[in-house]
Order: C-alpha cells, then structure tokens, then sequence
C-alpha cells in the first residue's frame, strides 16, 4: 500500500506543475482547443487528490463494520474521476459552441503546440507506468489514473495536430470545431469509467476473472474434487473474495476434507495473489459416479463413462453436474 501511495503523490505532484504549464499556453495562445486540455489538467488533479485518499482509506484494516475491508472505496474514487471528466468534456464543447458565434483572437500557436506536446510526452509515459503498476499490485485506482493520463495523452497529441493545423491553414473555426470532438471522446472516457466503478460497487461479476481461475482449477484438479459449482467471485479493491461449492467423496473425514478445501486455496493463492476463499464441501451421491474420477471408490454405484471439464458457464450454476 505504502508503494500506491508513491505512486499516486507522484502523480499529483506531476499534474500539478502540467496543469501549470497547459494554463500558461491558454493565456499564452488564448485558444478553446488548449483550454480542453488544461481545463481536463484540472481534472487529473483533482483525481489524484481523492485517488490518494481512497488508497489511504482502503489500506486501513477490517473491522467489526466493514469485515470485508475498506476496498471498494477505490470504485467511489474512479466513479468521482469518470464523473469530473464528464463534467469537464460537457463544459468544453458549451465553451467551443460559443466560441463558433463568437470567435476570439488566437496567436502564438506553435509555442502552444510545443509546450502541450511536451506535458503530452509528461503524461504518456507516467501513464503507461501507472497501468502496469495498477494491474501487477493490483490497483483498480492506480490504472484508473493511468488510463486517464494516457487519454490525456491522446488529446494533447490531437490537440497539437490541430494547432498546426490551425496555424498553416488559417481557419480560426477550426479552433472550436476540433475543440467540439476532443470534448465528445473526454465525455466518452468519463462514461467508461463511471460504468466501471458502478460495475464494481454493484458486484458485477467479472467473467475474466472467474475464467482464469476455474481454468487453473481445471488443469490441477485432483481425482477427490468430484465437480465445483454455485462458483461466485467478488473483488474488494485489490482483494478477491470466492465462494463455491465442491463435491468431495461423503466417506472422507473432516481432516481430510479440509485437507482437499486448503489444498484449492494454496493452489489458486500460488496464481492469483490476495484472494479469499469459501469453499462449502458437498458430499457425493450416487449419481455423481458416472464422471466420478476417484480411484478404489468403496462406494461406486456404477463405473465412469465421463468426464465433464469444468468451464465458467457450468461452474457458476448453483447445481451439481448431473442436475444438468
């Protein structure tokens, strides 16, 4: 957590002096098309400043009211940052209406296109390095603001196209034209990331996850794990929570059991870091024998004519294989 926090100072130190350096090419040009990009600098900053606090908050242990941890105060967080983009592409494109009606001067356009095409440069880079880090620690905060650096990248890129544009070709509308279309993919970004946070603050399940693990359980299943179903996964910030159900052979005894129950959690823990799991175990009945794998089963009603892969459409029902 103490590495989150890095990283997210450093962004918001960084947006800080960008968000400076974007204001001073606004006054410096007095153009709409650059006045996209630092009122967005704005965002970045306001951003990084809750995002900062979020990861403070879920980094504090559980307790008695939130048994589960303080993680999805990290969903709130990228919902205020989609929220403000939105907030901010719908101010832009008002401003670049206006400014079709009612143009204003604009000059010194290629020190303009230098000094965005420098913080663009800024805020690639810190981008791409916070997606990498938000997906290894896992932070769904830190990518969230990598992911926006890196729009913010993309619009300083157009944006520098477009005052060299504007500077060769002398059509001043195009000013507030191409301002209008930077403000629409802004809105669209904040929408993606609102969508996001409420998917997450929903319990959304997310089948990339459920996938990859229910892969690795399939590839290292052990003869006594009969079949896995009602399988349910749930994140908590950078912690995974899952429970299931599992078919053990009724003859095991309670050690052995939990023998079998610690041996899935070792072995998704050794795949998928800070995942909890709940695992019920259901005993077999007579007619889980047909695709039963246990060797010298004293029980055995009839011998295995089967074996049934197990796959997410057919581990999250809430039923044994052969109820199928």
């Amino acid at each position: 957590m103490r590495e989150q926090k890095k990283i997210i100072l450093f962004s918001l130190v960084t947006g800080i002096i960008l968000m400076a350096a974007k204001f001073g090419a606004y006054f410096l040009t007095s153009s709409n098309f650059v006045l996209t990009d630092a009122a967005e600098s704005i965002v970045n900053v306001l951003a990084s400043s809750f995002a900062f606090f979020s990861i403070y908050l879920a980094s504090q242990p559980r307790d008695e009211n939130h048994p589960y941890g303080h993680g999805k105060v990290e969903y709130f967080s990228v919902f205020i940052e989609g929220a403000l983009i939105g907030i901010a592409g719908i101010i832009i494109i008002a401003k670049s209406v206006y400014g079709i009606f009612y143009p204003n001067a604009i000059h010194d356009l290629l020190w303009g296109a230098i000094i965005i095409g420098i913080t663009g440069v800024v805020n690639g880079g810190l981008g791409y390095y916070m997606i990498a880090k938000g997906k290894s620690i896992p932070s769904i905060t830190i990518e969230a603001d990598g992911r926006h650096l890196i729009t913010d990248m993309i619009t300083s890129l157009g944006l520098v196209i477009g005052l060299l544009l504007i500077y060769f070709t002398k059509i001043l509308m195009l000013d507030s034209l191409l301002s209008i279309f930077v403000g629409l993919y802004i809105v669209f970004t904040g929408y993606k990331l609102v969508r996001r946070s409420v998917a997450g603050l929903m319990d959304e399940a997310d089948f990339d996850v459920v996938t990859e693990i229910v892969k690795i359980l399939d590839e290292e299943r052990r003869d006594e794990w009969i079949d896995l179903h009602n399988f349910r996964a749930q994140k908590y910030g950078n912690e995974l929570h899952i429970d299931c159900h599992m078919t053990l052979p009724n003859y095991l005894d309670l050690n052995r059991v939990h023998t079998e129950v610690s041996l899935v959690d070792k072995l998704v823990n050794s795949r998928i870091t800070k995942t909890e799991l709940f695992i019920h175990a259901d005993p077999c009945l007579p007619d889980c024998c047909y695709y039963c794998s246990m060797p010298n089963c004293p029980i055995r009603s009839e011998a295995q004519t089967t074996q049934i892969p197990w796959t997410m459409e057919k581990v999250i029902r809430n039923k044994k294989h052969f109820e199928d």
